[in-house]
């Protein structure tokens, strides 16, 4: 597989000199070459997964609760007017 370094090195936003180049396209084919030898291994009855351990997410039950986020909130407000935060005005015509 020949490697486009020029193109790769673009889509990495790199500004690669000549010589930093040819160590790239050295070891990206070297790493490709390691790869390849996994399209040996025969994973016919190896199921597919997306992590090595078996992972479950963790849910709590979903509860309505009585929140007062709102009002403390407006307890540091320098200026409030009921459940509002007021402000200077700002936009003018």
């Amino acid at each position: 597989m020949e490697l486009n370094i020029d193109k790769v090195a673009e889509l990495a936003r790199l500004n690669l000199k000549p010589e930093e180049k040819e160590k790239l396209a050295r070891e990206l084919g070297a790493i490709l070459d390691y790869v390849k030898k996994l399209d040996k291994l025969d994973t016919k009855y190896v199921e597919p997964t997306s992590h090595v351990l078996d992972l479950e997410n963790v849910y709590r039950k979903d509860e309505a609760k009585v929140s007062n986020a709102a009002e403390q909130a407006l307890e540091h407000a320098p200026h409030a007017d009921g459940r509002f935060f007021k402000v200077p005005k700002i936009v003018q015509r």
